[in-house]
């Protein structure tokens, strides 16, 4: 079992490295994490829902996710709620009393998926949760010591070495553990360094005489590494900078002609941050966020993503001017269109749709409850239902450059029931079409639209639409002959085998991989 002394520390990557290696000796390997909070979720194709970390996980074991890998999984909707999804399928919206209240009956389903996954697998790694030294949260622990005494597990803690205070935190974790905890304990990974080892022997031979525990590697910093983040900490701590913090400028972008600027716009609750990787990882785009109405500028793509409270983070865009400059945005984008020219595209995926729209309505207090006058740059009236939508879809997705459609492979995760307000609804010349429909012909995503010409505004319920290399290519290519961009020299696949081996190499080099081994009795 991998935990950490903190939230990030890297134990889902070094979950995911074990996992791969663990595999590529021929053994059957299975991730489990008891309790996830995160908001990059999956949906599998039996349609449940789990955390995005153990999807990446079950994938460096070359298996299909399964909610059992992560039983529980906790959506924060707000300071104090969160939707609490069990074996996939949405429970309840709980506040933290609450849910500490029912952890004991949670408990059971936790210990039922591990010991089917335990009886079908030779191995199975587990992955911890913030820190297990939290001594507010211990008496309710059902992911950290209290899974890993359950499961008989020895346990590895992590400590990320590049934000600073790693010995100190793995000391005052290990000082704050009862003796039973500490004794799971079978050693120390110090992850993310960046210089030379050989400079921290003191150090390291210090916390071994405090703690009696041995360190067991030491990972160095892996940059641009292509796997999706567990959750929005991070994409926002991924150094993607702003307008203040380094977005080129007219001159810098003419510096390389090539260059895109695509501008995410960091929601409050953002979710499936996920879907921008692939954007992330090509070679001349550039992504950054938008947090202020002055960062916005003039980026050639604009994104407003999914929300797990698409109400508050429209209210957040509205009282603190972005959504003016939004607007502002789109307006020009449409009126280039009508010229034939270019000034921009703004798109939304899942709750980014719903904020385009014209109307939001929560009756059921799924979210912040009431109703909202939307952005009103789409004509769709949108209303938050009990049922759930959860499914993978395999989607027929008109090119928003009138390229033609192209099938790409999705999933939804939304309680949002969305209809056009008005069919064949006008905007400045521009008609309201489908551009995204399911197998079925289902609309999930509209746009606005010119005959023969670009989609200045559009989106989807489909999350993924990215991942899929030739519409993202196509799309990339099509907006820069659209803004008068020289064509990308190259392009780079979306695909997360080669970076898990490359994660996997690193751990193996740079751990006591036979002293890991002997700790499984492999």
């Amino acid at each position: 079992m991998v935990q950490g002394t903190c939230s990030n520390a890297g134990k889902s990557l070094l979950t995911a490295a074990f996992c791969r290696l663990l595999t590529r000796r021929g053994l059957r390997v299975a991730p489990f994490k008891a309790q996830n909070m995160a908001l990059n979720s999956f949906v599998t194709r039996d349609g449940g829902e789990m955390g995005r970390a153990q999807v990446v996980q079950a994938l460096a074991c070359g298996r299909a996710p399964d909610v059992r890998m992560n039983p529980v999984l906790l959506k924060p909707t707000s300071q104090d709620g969160s939707h609490v999804i069990v074996l996939g399928q949405p429970l309840a919206r709980m506040k933290a009393t609450e849910y500490f209240r029912d952890k004991r009956k949670l408990w059971r389903s936790v210990c039922q998926a591990y010991t089917e996954l335990a009886a079908e697998n030779d191995v199975m790694v587990l992955e911890g949760a913030g820190s297990p030294a939290e001594i507010n949260l211990r008496s309710h622990d059902i992911v950290n010591m209290h899974m890993a005494h359950a499961a008989d597990a020895r346990v590895l803690l992590a400590a990320d070495i590049d934000r600073g205070g790693a010995f100190a935190a793995l000391v005052g974790t290990m000082s704050l553990l009862s003796r039973r905890d500490r004794s799971r304990v079978a050693g120390f990974v110090l992850n993310k360094f960046r210089g030379d080892p050989s400079l921290l022997d003191t150090a390291l031979q210090t916390v071994t005489r405090r703690t009696g525990k041995p360190f067991l590697g030491i990972v160095p910093m892996l940059e641009g590494l292509r796997l999706p983040e567990e959750d929005s900490v991070g994409f926002r701590e991924a150094a993607l900078p702003s307008l203040e913090t380094g977005l080129p400028d007219v001159a810098a972008l003419s510096a390389d002609a090539s260059l895109l600027d695509v501008a995410l716009v960091d929601l409050p609750h953002v979710s499936n941050a996920t879907d921008i990787d692939a954007l992330r990882g090509e070679p001349h785009v550039r992504v950054r966020l938008v947090r202020r109405p002055g960062e916005l500028g003039c980026p050639h793509i604009c994104i407003i993503p999914g929300s797990r409270n698409s109400l508050a983070d429209l209210r957040f865009l509205r009282d603190g001017g972005l959504e003016a400059a939004l607007l502002a945005y789109a307006r020009r984008a449409c009126a280039a269109v009508g010229t034939g020219g270019f000034a921009g595209m703004l798109l939304g995926i899942c709750g980014g749709l719903q904020i385009l729209g014209a109307s939001l309505h929560d009756p059921l207090h799924l979210e912040d409850g009431g109703s909202m006058q939307g952005m009103n740059l789409l004509p769709l009236l949108t209303t938050l239902a009990a049922a759930k939508t959860l499914r993978q879809s395999r989607a027929r997705a008109v090119c928003p450059l009138a390229a033609g459609s192209r099938v790409v492979r999705g999933y939804e995760i939304h309680h949002g029931v969305t209809r056009p307000a008005e069919a064949g609804s006008v905007a400045g010349g521009l008609s309201v079409r489908p551009l995204v429909f399911r197998e079925d012909g289902t609309p999930i995503g509209w746009g606005l639209c010119r005959e023969g010409g670009l989609s200045p505004v559009w989106g989807s319920y489909l999350h993924g639409i990215f991942d899929d290399d030739v519409f993202r290519h196509e799309l990339l290519r099509r907006v820069r002959v659209a803004a008068g961009r020289a064509p990308a020299v190259a392009e780079r696949p979306y695909a997360l085998g080669p970076e898990l081996d490359r994660l996997a190499d690193t751990v193996e080099a740079h751990c006591d991989w036979p002293g890991i081994l002997a700790l499984l009795h492999l």
